[in-house]
Order: structure tokens, then C-alpha cells, then sequence
């Protein structure tokens, strides 16, 4: 194993063999049960939250900060206690660490299904979409229901995979800890963003406004990384002209720029229309846009893993 001249492993090869391992894990073993996931774990330390308070921006302002710190730091003194004992310890702990954070096997099996049901069974459809988007699908039609299929895949590339899996990449040549603290801490803001992050909950307008700032980069990348898989570079600048459709200042990047690349039209009843002069899409064409969420994701793996060894 690559060391240093005193004997130590290098913390590079470390970070990146914790990538690989999250990575694997995830093809290999997929989501564990929600009582053993440390999000779901996360989950219900934020829930109390989630209630009426005299002031809920202030309530909302403390949880924003102190919850992500809470998770980053859990994570960082177990991967620093796991290094102590032995460097490729830690890195294994890191590597759990960053697959509890990361996820992109689950969310292509669950976007595909969707697009399957939608042919063949469309209230079992309606019923898939819950594990993939927070929106009424009792009345959705078959082209709607695979256009949220597409577009939470495209969405959660973005928030659910290449956020953490950057900011790991980014922290690894500093420190192993910091990397595996930094991917925790990112996770944990998006958590708290889709359990607390709406307008009609005052108590996540904290949650929410962290978010958009944290995910303002991802997003682009995860554009970025649709846009070249696709082999359709300019879909990135037409996915620009739509922008101001959709209420976020992020998730319109990477969902625009699969609706370009796929030349379909992708719409989220009464919020956003992308691509309004084309087609819902087809279920060949849907499941064509999953597998370039995926394979974007196998880019993303392979640069963060190159630039961990930096």
C-alpha cells in the first residue's frame, strides 16, 4: 500500500478507497432499513421540530445551524477514532459514511419502476411516485407521471448524490475526517430542507434559504454532467431560457437540461412547464433519461474518486 517517507498511508489513497467502497456498497447492497440508516437516524432528531413555535424563525434559524453540525461532528469523531486505531480503518468508517450519505442505485431502480408501472398498471404508478416526489399523483396521466419520474432523477443527481459526494471529494486532500464530515454536513442540510422546507411551514424558512445555498453549485455540475453524457452540450444554455418556471433557484439546472437533451417537454402541473413545445416523454425516452442520470453519476464517482487522490 502507497506510503509516505515516515511509513504512514497516504490519506489520499484513504479518501479515495473510501469512495470506492461507498460506491460499491451502494451497487452492490443498495439503501439499508430505515432503522439501521443513520438518515432516517437524522430524520427523527429533526421531526421535533416540525411544530408550532412562538417564533419559528428563530426556532428554524438554531435548528438550520445546530442539526448539520450536530451530524457533521457525530461523523467526524468516529472516523477520527477510527483512523487513530488505523488509517484503513478510517477509511473504511469513511466510506460508510459517505454511502449513508449518497444514494443513486435506489433512486434509478425507483425511477424506472415508476416508468414501467406507467405502462402497465397506472395507479400503481401513482403509488410509486411517493418515493420520488412530493406531489398529488391521483390525477396524473401516464406522460406526466414518467415527466416527475424524469425530473426527480434529474433533481436528486443534483441534491442526493453529487452534493455530498463533492464536498467529500473537495475536503478529502485536507483530511479524511473533514471529507466524511463535509458529505454528513451536506446531507444533513438537505434533510432538514425536504422534511421542514416549505412555505407552509414558517420554521423552514432557514432550512430552505441553507439549502438553495448549499445545492447552488451541484446543481450546475449535475447540469454539466447531464449535458455531456448526453452528448448534447448545448442543452445546458437552452435549459437557461426556462429557468424562470420553476420556483427554485437550482433544481431547474439539472431538470432543464435533461428536458433539452431529451428534446421532451417535462411539467409539474400548475408550478412549471420546461420545454413547453415538446412532447411528454415516452416510456423508451424516459427510461433513456434515468440511464443518463446514471451514467452521470458513474462520472461523478470517477472525477470525485480522481480528485480525492489530488
Amino acid at each position: 500500500m502507497p506510503t509516505d517517507a515516515a511509513g504512514v498511508v497516504d490519506v489520499p489513497m484513504t479518501a479515495a478507497a473510501a469512495v470506492a467502497l461507498a460506491v460499491g456498497l451502494d451497487l452492490l447492497v443498495g439503501e439499508p432499513p430505515n432503522r439501521l440508516h443513520p438518515v432516517a437516524w437524522f430524520g427523527r432528531l429533526v421531526a421535533p421540530v416540525d411544530r408550532a413555535w412562538n417564533r419559528p424563525r428563530l426556532a428554524g434559524v438554531l435548528a438550520a445551524l445546530a442539526l448539520p453540525l450536530l451530524a457533521a461532528g457525530t461523523v467526524a469523531a468516529v472516523v477520527r477514532l477510527a483512523s487513530r486505531v488505523d488509517p484503513w480503518a478510517g477509511a473504511v468508517v469513511a466510506g460508510l459514511a459517505l454511502a449513508a450519505t449518497t444514494s443513486l442505485r435506489m433512486l434509478v431502480a425507483e425511477a424506472l419502476r415508476v416508468v414501467r408501472l406507467s405502462t402497465e398498471d397506472i395507479a400503481a404508478a401513482r403509488e410509486a411516485l411517493r418515493s420520488l416526489a412530493g406531489r398529488d399523483a391521483g390525477e396524473l396521466s401516464p406522460g406526466l407521471l414518467r415527466s416527475a419520474a424524469v425530473e426527480s432523477a434529474a433533481e436528486n443527481l443534483a441534491d442526493g448524490f453529487v452534493a455530498p459526494l463533492a464536498a467529500f471529494a473537495v475536503l478529502a486532500p485536507f483530511s479524511l475526517t473533514l471529507a466524511a464530515a463535509g458529505a454528513a454536513w451536506v446531507k444533513a442540510v438537505n434533510t432538514l430542507d425536504s422534511m421542514l422546507g416549505y412555505h407552509s411551514k414558517p420554521v423552514g424558512w432557514a432550512s430552505a434559504r441553507l439549502d438553495d445555498l448549499v445545492m447552488w453549485l451541484p446543481a450546475r455540475l449535475s447540469a454539466l454532467l447531464l449535458a455531456q453524457v448526453a452528448g448534447r452540450p448545448r442543452a445546458l444554455w437552452r435549459a437557461r431560457q426556462w429557468l424562470p418556471e420553476v420556483p427554485s433557484p437550482n433544481s431547474g439546472w439539472p431538470m432543464g437540461t435533461l428536458a433539452a437533451a431529451l428534446e421532451v417537454r417535462l411539467e409539474k402541473p400548475g408550478v412549471y412547464v420546461l420545454n413547453a413545445g415538446a412532447s411528454h416523454p415516452s416510456p423508451r425516452t424516459a427510461q433513456r433519461g434515468v440511464l443518463q442520470v446514471a451514467s452521470s453519476g458513474v462520472v461523478a464517482t470517477i472525477l470525485a474518486g480522481v480528485v480525492a487522490w489530488l
